[in-house]
């Protein structure tokens, strides 16, 4: 059975949090956590890039100079590739890169890389994570009583303060416990989880789904 220690905003070690070895998966689901990275990369990439090819570059079609007797060599027209300020031959034009994901395997990479924080500790409960006030320097206390400064913060709603305090910090980043990712569980040297955030964090870790009934 692992075990997820929790500690307090001062860094004081408040207890621990048992998950059963059969919620963990270690066994599987490696390739998943690279189909996700790659699909959520994949999805940010702008696909603006645009180029003319050589029937979109403005000019006549006429005829540069006569096919023979010149002494130079062929050419039909001024948009050729290899004239400069021709088109471009085989050159990129908007695209959609996104790529598909499915839900399965979606949710065992999410499951994968969960297990992985658990198991090499890089994942600890925080018995809460609110702040008195939006400041950053508040946040930073926080982040250093943990022993970082690069971390992700998983709460259970949205948090403003929280959010504005973490903004300044680079390498801090919040996510609720229902929207958090795989990509930003793997881009931070440690997770910490809100102790109220973890109830919904263990159900996604579970992977339970609705059981269709069979009539």
């Amino acid at each position: 059975m692992a075990t997820i220690k929790m500690f307090g905003l001062d860094g004081s070690e408040k207890g621990a949090v048992d998950v059963a070895d059969e919620t963990l998966v270690l066994d599987r689901g490696a390739q998943a956590v690279h189909d996700a990275v790659v699909a959520r990369q994949a999805f940010y990439r702008a696909g603006t890039a645009s180029t003319l090819s050589k029937g979109e570059v403005n000019g006549s079609n006429r005829k540069p100079w006569k096919q023979k007797g010149t002494g130079r060599a062929r050419a039909g027209l001024k948009q050729s590739p290899v004239w400069r300020g021709g088109g471009v031959a085989f050159g990129p034009h908007p695209r959609d890169w996104s790529v598909k994901l499915n839900k399965k395997v979606g949710k065992l990479a999410f499951r994968r890389v969960v297990s992985d924080r658990i198991a090499d500790g890089t994942l600890v409960l925080a018995e809460e994570l609110t702040l008195p006030a939006a400041k950053t320097k508040e946040l930073a206390k926080v982040l250093k009583a943990f022993g970082t400064d690069n971390a992700l913060l998983v709460v259970k709603a949205a948090d403003d303060a929280l959010t504005l305090a973490a903004r300044n910090l680079p390498g801090v980043e919040v996510a609720t416990a229902a929207g958090v990712g795989v990509y930003q569980m793997m881009a931070h040297a440690k997770v910490l989880v809100a102790r109220a955030a973890w109830e919904d964090l263990s159900k996604r870790l579970e992977g339970k789904q609705k059981k269709e009934t069979v009539a």
